[in-house]
């Protein structure tokens, strides 16, 4: 059992999967940081109010007073935590508009390396050595 799991493990797809999940994975921190640190707050500070997206949510429990931040909400009940979702999405959203534009590029590099015409294999050696023996023949 070893050894199937040794030659599954070591086939080029296995490989490829790993590396991809854990690039997604570094790649997913960078999209959350951007979409964090970056795109929320320009977003809040462009809309009436300086929002942040981060601590809108619906209290759910009667517990929740004062309208606190949401972690602290849901530390106390149940809270409807929307804006957290809205960050979520937006985090979606960027992640398979890159994917897009990767997979497009890959497309399109494809494409041109299909349009490219292949060069004739040479002959094989023992053929112009017999084509060379021919003429030579022939001259005779």
């Amino acid at each position: 059992m070893f050894e199937e799991f040794k030659k599954f493990a070591m086939r080029g797809n296995a490989l490829d999967l790993a590396v991809g999940v854990v690039i997604g994975a570094a790649f997913g921190k960078i999209v959350s940081s951007l979409v964090d640190d970056l795109i929320m707050p320009i977003i809040g500070a462009v809309t009436p109010g300086n929002l942040d997206f981060s601590n809108y949510y619906i209290a759910l429990s009667t517990n929740i007073a004062n309208h606190p931040a949401y972690a602290d909400a849901k530390k106390v009940g149940a809270a409807f935590g929307y804006g957290a979702f809205l960050t979520a999405l937006l985090n979606f959203l960027i992640v398979a508009f890159a994917l897009f534009l990767l997979i497009r590029a890959v497309n399109k590099i494809a494409a041109t390396k299909a349009e490219a015409p292949a060069e004739p294999a040479p002959p094989p050696r023992e053929e112009v050595l017999l084509e060379e023996i021919r003429d030579l023949l022939a001259k005779r």
